[in-house]
Parts: structure tokens; C-alpha cells; sequence
């Protein structure tokens, strides 16, 4: 499943999104907006849009990871919109038989993620 909100991402509700019947490893990841370190400037938050079609890159990328790993179920969710330090940005989520594919596929889905190109990104500063 794929999801782009400008709703805050609960954690406490993605897991009853996931199927997860025949899996033993589930993975979730979490990416959330952090403070730079920069002295001359001061991170106050992040403005995510979707310019283009979000929905099936994000798509693509969860076939994607169903195809290079045994996979019972894949969850993308990508946050628009205006985000504060500490808010969630985006989630990925594997569920599977087993731990490595669960692993390596959220990891890789976090990497894909990190490059979408339907998502401009706008760093807001004090």
C-alpha cells in the first residue's frame, strides 16, 4: 500500500495497515525532520510538495520491493506539506517470512525514497 497525506503518520496505526499473517519479521522505518547543526542558519522545519505523479513513484518503488525480496506486504507512506522538528516525514515498512528480506527491503526502500523526484523539498529556517 502507498499513502501521501498531509496528516501527521501514527505510528501506532501503520502496523494494523500491514499484512502480516504468514510473516515471522516485520520493519518499520521512520524518517522524521531533524535540526542542522549549521551555526549561520537554524533549521525551523521542512515544506515537502508533490510535483508530479507521487502516488506512482511511490507504487514503483513498492513493486520494486516486492519483486527483489519474499515479501508478504510493503507500506509507503510520504508526508506533504509543512513539517516541524521531530515530525515524521515518511514511513517504510516490510512485513516477511523472514528478517534479512525484511530488512534489506526497508532499507532499500529508504534509500529509493530519499531520491524521489516527484517531491520537492524546502528547508525552512529561523
Amino acid at each position: 500500500m502507498v499513502t501521501i497525506s498531509e496528516m501527521p503518520i501514527d505510528p501506532a496505526t501503520t502496523y494494523q495497515q500491514l499484512e502480516k499473517g504468514c510473516s515471522g519479521s516485520i520493519v518499520f522505518h521512520y524518517a522524521s525532520v531533524k535540526e542542522q547543526n549549521n551555526p549561520e542558519k537554524r533549521t525551523t522545519g521542512i515544506e515537502y510538495k508533490s510535483a508530479g505523479d507521487t502516488e506512482a513513484e511511490l507504487t514503483e518503488i513498492a513493486v520494486d520491493l516486492k519483486n527483489r525480496w519474499k515479501l508478504e506486504d510493503v507500506l509507503l507512506t510520504r508526508r506533504i506539506g509543512k513539517l516541524g522538528i521531530g515530525d515524521i516525514i515518511s514511513l517504510v515498512a516490510a512485513s516477511s517470512p523472514n528478517s534479512e528480506d525484511a530488512f534489506e527491503a526497508c532499507k532499500y526502500g529508504i534509500s529509493c525514497m530519499k531520491k524521489m523526484s516527484t517531491i520537492i523539498k524546502n528547508e525552512m529556517y529561523a
